[in-house]
């Protein structure tokens, strides 16, 4: 056994680590995915709410840590990344956000049909089917990062270790004080 395979508390197995190829084909999901929202016309702030929204949801400590700095750096405020678990109760989010949030919610929870219905709706008054699909893309693969995540229970440090941006070009990384965008920590 080695530390490659394990994670910190001895029990888990890091799967990016153990699986490095199939890690990198969901690196290269998330940056086809990525490119695909900006040609959508989906910008970077409306993308980085999809993804803490959808790891709020999930619990996922390691990419809300990651997409909190992200969301910061894309100019995103402090404010709304605070309100956003209860984003419906607010004035701050446009409506595409808002239908962006709401189709990322009910990505999430594939089962609750009736939210997958209301969300469409709602969708369909502000964004365009290739903005819809997009929207519904980023929650896709945020979800699989969360559950890959979570399943290794990659851990949140407080160290200036560099940060990889998995929807930039390979080798582009950040330090956790943000000065370029940043996605996935290297591990």
């Amino acid at each position: 056994m080695t530390d490659v395979t394990r994670a910190t508390d001895g029990r888990r197995v890091y799967l990016d680590k153990q699986h490095p190829a199939s890690y990198q084909a969901l690196v290269r999901t998330a940056e086809t995915v990525r490119a695909e929202a900006a040609r959508a016309g989906l910008d970077r702030v409306l993308v980085e709410l999809v993804n803490l929204r959808v790891s709020q949801i999930n619990g996922c400590a390691s990419c809300l840590d990651v997409h909190t700095r992200a969301a910061l750096r894309s100019g995103d405020t402090a404010r709304r990344l605070g309100v956003l678990p209860a984003w419906r109760e607010t004035e701050l989010f446009t409506p595409r956000e808002r239908a962006a949030l709401a189709l990322a919610e009910a990505t999430t929870h594939p089962a609750d049909g009736l939210a997958q219905d209301r969300a469409y709706e709602e969708a369909r008054a502000v964004l365009d089917d290739d903005e819809i699909s997009a929207v519904v893309w980023v929650a896709i693969t945020i979800n699989a990062f969360n559950r890959v995540s979570i399943m290794s229970r990659h851990p949140v440090r407080d160290t200036a270790a560099p940060v990889r941006d998995v929807s930039a070009p390979v080798g582009d990384t950040v330090t956790p004080a943000g000065d370029a965008d940043g996605a996935v920590r290297d591990r």
